[in-house]
């Protein structure tokens, strides 16, 4: 269903039953990792024109892969993470299955 790479590869899928019969399917809730417990990759500076698919993309090679940038920074809203230039990010070493 999702791609490997995916926030979502590894997260059980469920059904759930309407009132009228149909079954719907969706993937269950994901729950955030705690970002200073994942093991850092590298730091990264924020520029002016840096955006977070430009960072993941520099530092781990696919700007698909933002959301792990944004998970060891314990970030709910992604864009706040680029939004103040001079700021350090943290970027995870990539963890397979996660």
């Amino acid at each position: 269903m999702f791609e490997p790479s995916s926030r979502y590869a590894s997260i059980a899928q469920a059904t759930l039953e309407l009132p009228d019969g149909r079954e719907v399917r969706h993937v269950r809730r994901r729950f955030l990792p705690q970002g200073s417990a994942l093991p850092v990759l590298a730091e990264v500076t924020v520029t002016d024109s840096d955006r977070l698919d430009l960072v993941a993309a520099r530092t781990l090679g696919d700007p698909e892969l933002f959301w792990r940038v944004a998970d060891a920074n314990d970030a709910m809203n992604p864009f706040d993470l680029v939004a103040e230039p001079g700021a350090v990010l943290h970027v995870p070493v990539p963890q397979a299955g996660a």
